[in-house]
């Protein structure tokens, strides 16, 4: 399974409407089959202009994006760390992910009622965090009771865990968001090991209605919030990506300019989201196919190539590799290898964003 991320909300956000017009149309990238694995994840392809013009100066006959796995999670209520609405079946699909997608209605709007009565996007931020991080205090005591007992018969590792453990405490009785702090390796690893929601990654998507896509005096408080916290914000107009969505993708560019706007909320959630789960992509380009590749920031070659098919791991030789800028510069594979900017990579090489690389192997 991939890297994915989970949109969280309250009840009548925009959330599933934004979810759909994600994964649901063909927004992003007409050539590009959208798969619904089942009723609630979806894949949204990576729309990358990098990748269009690899498929140009090679004359692919195929392109493929990278692709994002986004899952659309029930929204919340007051009370789901104690269980109530869908609590803990909503708490557990969030355990799932590696990121969170948080979707906040800067919108007003009667047709929409929303769950509290009024529109207030920093009150329904700490409403879910607050739930969140109630879920987690309840993990963490139920671990730190099991951890006491090892400490007692005199294991040393506990002991430091058990130290961690009440910092984190600490923490989020101050109501601090974990995923967005740095940690050792080790704390790292103790974190994951406790399946924390609150140390999850978070974008904030503020969701605006037609009339403020551009000026949304709600927005501006979200940022203030999320800055606060080192983290991100996309504005989106859910009911207008869907209507993008429907639309064939000439009429989109025009639809786009008449608004004012250069590219969809789409295209920039993607993006964000894409950088949340810290993934570097590189590209196989040919005549056959051009095709962007995901992965893990820091890989190394051999994994690399497993993410192609795992023989090409198990038979690893070398790494053929360039990178984009130099392909640019030089209008074609020729011209770099004759600037000698084509290299022969070993299996300690870590692939960097952007590069474009042919692996050598032999089962």
């Amino acid at each position: 399974m991939g890297l994915c991320c989970g949109m969280i909300g309250l009840p009548n956000v925009g959330k599933t409407t934004v979810f759909n017009a994600l994964v649901g149309g063909t927004a992003l990238a007409a050539n590009y089959p959208f798969a619904t694995v089942d009723p609630n994840t979806g894949i949204a392809p990576v729309p990358d202009p990098r990748l269009l013009k690899l498929t140009e100066i090679f004359s692919s006959k195929k392109t493929t994006p990278s692709t994002l796995e986004v899952r659309d999670i029930a929204g919340l209520v007051e009370g789901a760390s104690k269980g109530e609405g869908l609590g803990n079946q909503f708490l557990g699909h969030i355990r799932e992910v590696d990121a969170l997608v948080h979707v906040v209605r800067c919108f007003q709007g009667t047709d929409v009622v929303h769950v509290s009565g009024s529109v207030n996007p920093l009150r329904d931020i700490g409403t879910i965090e607050t739930e969140l991080i109630l879920a987690d205090l309840d993990t963490l005591d139920r671990r730190k009771q099991k951890t006491e007992k090892k400490v007692r018969a005199g294991d040393k590792k506990a002991a430091a865990e058990m130290a961690f453990m009440q910092t984190l405490i600490e923490r989020l009785d101050k109501g601090e968001w974990l995923g967005n702090l740095s940690f050792t390796p080790d704390e790292r690893a103790m974190l994951d090991d406790c399946q924390l929601l609150a140390a999850k990654p978070v974008l904030f998507v503020a969701n605006v209605s037609e009339q403020t896509v551009a000026d949304e005096p709600l927005v501006s408080e979200v940022r203030e919030y999320a800055a606060k916290r080192g983290a991100r914000v996309v504005t989106i107009c859910g009911q207008l990506e869907a209507e993008l969505a429907s639309l064939p993708e000439a009429e989109r560019v025009d639809y786009l300019k008449e608004l004012g706007l250069t590219e969809s909320g789409l295209v920039r959630l993607t993006r964000e989201a894409y950088a949340l789960l810290n993934l570097t992509t590189f590209f196989t380009a040919g005549e056959t196919e051009s095709r962007a590749w995901p992965i893990v920031t820091g890989t190394k070659a051999p994994q690399a190539a497993g993410k192609i098919h795992s023989d090409m791991e198990r038979g690893f030789i070398r790494a053929e590799v360039y990178h984009y800028d130099d392909l640019l510069a030089c209008r074609s594979e020729a011209r770099v290898k004759e600037k000698g900017l084509f290299r022969l990579e070993g299996k300690d090489y870590v692939i960097k964003e952007a590069d474009i690389v042919y692996f050598r192997f032999n089962v």
